[in-house]
Order: C-alpha cells, then structure tokens, then sequence
C-alpha cells in the first residue's frame, strides 16, 4: 500500500511541474522579439528636425509658390525673359503670377470675412494682405498687358486692360496708366484725365 501511494505522489508532483514548466515557456517572448520596435502608423506625422526628434519643423511658406515672395519670384523671372525678348516665356511666368496672387487674395479675403466680429484684429491684418495681393495682382495683370502689346496682340491686350481699371479705379496711378494704354491702342478716344483747358469751368455764381 505504502509503494502504490509513493508512486502516486510522484505521478502528481510529475504533472505540476510540467504544468509550471509549460506555463513559463508561454509567457516567456521568443528569442530576438523582446528588442523589436513595432512601425509608427502611416498617418502619423513624423519629426523631420534631426536636431530635435521630438519637434515638427513647419513648413517654410515663403519659399513656396503660393506666396507673396513665390509670386514676386515669378515676375522677376518674367523681367528676365523680357529683357531678353523671351516673350511666350515671359508671358507664362506672368500668367502664372497673376493666379498666385489673385488666389493669395481670394484666401485672405475669405480669412477676414471668417474672423470679423470675432477676432478683428486677425481681420484687419487678414484685409490688409488681401489689398496687397490684389495690388500685386494687377501689377502682373499690368506687365502682362505690355507684353501683349509688344507683340501686336491688342485683342489680348484690351481686356487685361479694363480689368486693371475695374480693379484700381481710374483714378488711381495704375488705372490711369492702363487707361493710357487703351488711348494709345485706339480702344478708347477720351484722354483722362482731361487737360486742364477742356475741364469744364465753374459756373459763376
């Protein structure tokens, strides 16, 4: 009796510690797996600063296109090709900025109408960005008109004048320059403004 109740002990003591064995082979990681690191997720954004890992470095703006100083570079390009008679090239970098700045100004308008009443200071400077853009763009507008006229393209040349008007008013210098420019393609017959001898006097009182 004693030897039948030995060896049912060891056969008990025999299955515990295989039990435990196979219980610590289950919670101990493969050989190597420990030390892996699991990908970051795709959409994540990731530091770019290899000084500073942990900081995002913005994007420089005024190195870009959609810029005032991207819209500027365009136009110095134009001149470039002016200078040397290159006009298609000419007029593709003065196309090209008159859309930068006129869609610099849409955007800046459409900041200062979100922000007013609510941040009018964000709207003011927002306003006053648009105003410079716009101006910019007529300037292009402008640049882009002589050229035309330069190669005996009047019908080109016409309406890019009268949007310049539209836009500055004939009061203002430019919109009296591109006034100016239709007088002397013929568009127009009416200087402006008027000598000072064919201004109407005032009537006495």
């Amino acid at each position: 009796m004693e030897f039948f109740g030995t060896t049912r002990l060891l056969r008990t003591a025999g299955i515990v510690s295989l039990s435990l064995f196979a219980a610590s082979m289950l919670l101990k990681p493969a050989s190597g797996l420990s030390q892996q690191v699991l990908p970051s997720s795709p959409d994540r954004a990731q530091p770019i600063d290899p000084n500073n890992p942990n900081v995002l470095r913005p994007t420089d703006q005024d190195g870009g296109l959609l810029s005032q100083q991207g819209g500027k570079r365009l136009m110095d390009e134009a001149d470039k090709a002016v200078s040397a008679q290159n006009y298609p090239t000419a007029i593709k970098k003065l196309q090209e900025a008159r859309q930068v700045f006129n869609q610099l100004s849409n955007f800046y308008q459409d900041l200062a109408g979100s922000f007013s009443g609510i941040d009018n200071r964000i709207a003011d400077t927002q306003r006053r960005k648009a105003l410079e853009a716009a101006e910019m763009r007529d300037q292009a507008t402008y640049q882009l008109a002589l050229v035309h006229r330069a190669q005996n393209q009047s019908e080109l040349a016409v309406p890019l004048l009268v949007q310049i008007i539209r836009s500055q008013q004939p009061t203002r210098n430019l919109g009296q320059k591109a006034y100016q420019q239709l007088l002397e393609l013929g568009f127009v017959d009416a200087p402006f403004p008027r000598p000072r001898a064919d201004q109407p006097s005032a009537a006495p009182r």
